[in-house]
């Protein structure tokens, strides 16, 4: 009785034993199975200054934002340093998936109404997935509504543009991040001798400032020649407040349109000697 008492003993011992083992073995290889950490906030908001970042929003997230560019500052007192020539642009953002996002907008310069489709391909990442970058493909069209006499009224085809990009983007640190956008803009129909279809390199970069500032900037650099001297290449520099739910954007650029087409190939002023728009955007995301 005794001996089958202590054989009785020392199974259950042995198996409770084993099994501390296995759930001891279980809880080191949790605590070295390496995660995967993605970059945070490589850029607050969906557009640096008039471009795209890299951001797509929330599974079932819809950001809403104004956007606002005031006329040239150096047209002076008499159009109160520009404020009294202003062009708004609504847009709606909604996120599909969590890479997926689609937009539509309306820009009361040249009333242009655009549509556009981002998808996130990659995501910048640590650990058990190692990615240097993010990248983010974007497609839009856009249609410029308003009468033009050189154009046929009735040619829908005349109006129509596409725009297609590749961006590129690394948070580098807490405060720096940057971004390299490739870009193919088709005109389905242009002036004179104008190409139809440009290629230019866009890059920006936002470098934060303190909890709630930062400093944003960009350029896009056309690499096609243009026979119309008088488009210049696009270049902004902007202020960005968060404020809770709000991102707000103080702005400079020489551009007036907000739509691809418009402030990539088609920007007439020359940032160095004052042709310079104030605006702002604001967005609200719910």
């Amino acid at each position: 009785m005794r001996k089958t008492l202590l054989l009785t003993t020392l199974l259950l011992l042995s198996i409770f034993s084993i099994k501390a083992q296995d759930d001891l073995l279980d809880i080191l290889n949790n605590e070295q199975a390496p995660e995967t950490n993605y970059a945070l906030a490589t850029f607050k908001g969906a557009r640096l200054i008039n471009g795209h970042t890299i951001v797509t929003r929330k599974a079932k997230e819809l950001e809403f934002i104004i956007s606002h560019r005031f006329g040239r500052i150096n047209t002076g007192i008499d159009e109160f340093f520009g404020l009294d020539g202003a062009n708004v642009r609504f847009s709606l953002e909604y996120g599909i998936t969590n890479d997926l996002t689609g937009g539509i907008g309306r820009n009361s310069f040249e009333k242009v109404y655009d549509g556009f489709l981002k998808y996130a391909l990659l995501k910048q990442s640590t650990g058990k997935v190692n990615m240097p970058i993010s990248v983010t493909a974007f497609s839009s069209v856009a249609i410029r509504t308003l009468d033009d006499p050189t154009f046929q009224a009735d040619d829908f085809n005349s109006k129509v543009s596409y725009t297609h990009q590749l961006l590129l983007a690394r948070k580098f640190s807490e405060k720096f991040s940057f971004q390299f956008a490739p870009t193919y803009v088709h005109r389905n129909k242009v002036l004179g001798n104008q190409e139809n279809d440009i290629i230019a390199l866009g890059i920006g970069g936002r470098m934060k400032l303190n909890t709630r500032l930062a400093l944003n900037a960009e350029y896009y650099y056309r690499l096609t020649s243009e026979i119309d001297p008088t488009y210049k290449d696009s270049i902004g520099i902007g202020l960005e407040i968060e404020t809770g739910g709000h991102v707000f954007h103080l702005n400079l650029a020489n551009s007036r349109s907000m739509v691809e087409r418009g402030f990539i190939t088609e920007t007439d002023g020359n940032f160095f000697k004052g042709d310079i728009h104030f605006g702002f955007n604001i967005s609200r995301v719910f």
